[in-house]
């Protein structure tokens, strides 16, 4: 019992890594993506509707190809970028890459569907461009970006799971050794309990980070 327990531990600490790191850099390229797809569409605040165009299919390109497809299709990147194509920091370029686009995504939406009466007082006031998309598109859309965020993270954890599988290491890669191919029932229902409860957890805190942020709720 405690082995098991040693392993789930190392597993779940694995799967918190993969996908803390993947997730945070999905935020912080992901965010200024999206913010870029709504201002430079037609009629935006930086209209460029080619590079909204060349943007927009780079996106749908990237969300378009199964995850593990495109795991196996960036293993030459992730060795050039880690050094290795097995094991956590192997699966954080892919976990990255996918989860990205799939982030910007849902962010813009969330941007889109800002009152354009704010943005329109607020360039009658004279405020600038960076002004706007900082104090007015942002903040409005913030509880939107929340839950898609929440969002894009239970994805990642699915994701790491099948990561996990194929030699990434975390819970995935514990279900599938020890319950999958040693045929250990307590292994597998025991991974499953964990990552029920970590999905759980993260849409319960971030359902309720959502309605804080929301004034107009």
């Amino acid at each position: 019992m405690s082995l098991l327990i040693d392993r789930l531990w190392q597993g779940i600490l694995d799967t918190l890594l993969m996908v803390g790191v993947s997730s945070l850099l999905a935020l912080l390229l992901g965010l200024p993506l999206a913010v870029v797809l709504v201002v430079s569409d037609r009629g935006g605040l930086y209209e460029n509707v080619p590079l909204n165009r060349v943007l927009g299919w780079l996106v749908n390109l990237f969300r378009s190809v199964p995850f593990l497809i495109l795991m196996v299709a960036l293993i030459p990147f992730t060795r050039l970028l880690v050094g290795t194509s097995y094991g956590v920091w192997a699966a954080v370029v892919p976990l990255t890459v996918a989860a990205m686009p799939f982030f910007a995504r849902i962010a813009e939406v969330s941007l889109r569907e800002v009152d354009h009466g704010l943005t329109e007082a607020a360039q009658a006031m004279g405020c600038k461009r960076g002004h706007i998309i900082r104090h007015v598109l942002l903040p409005e859309a913030l509880p939107g970006i929340v839950s898609g965020f929440t969002i894009t993270l239970v994805t990642m954890i699915n994701a790491s799971a099948m990561a996990g599988a194929i030699g990434a290491g975390g819970l995935g890669d514990l279900a599938y050794r020890y319950g999958y191919q040693r045929f250990d029932t307590q292994v597998m229902l025991t991974v499953i309990v964990v990552l029920v409860a970590l999905v759980t957890l993260l849409q319960l805190s971030g359902d309720r980070l959502a309605r804080r942020l929301n004034h107009r709720a």
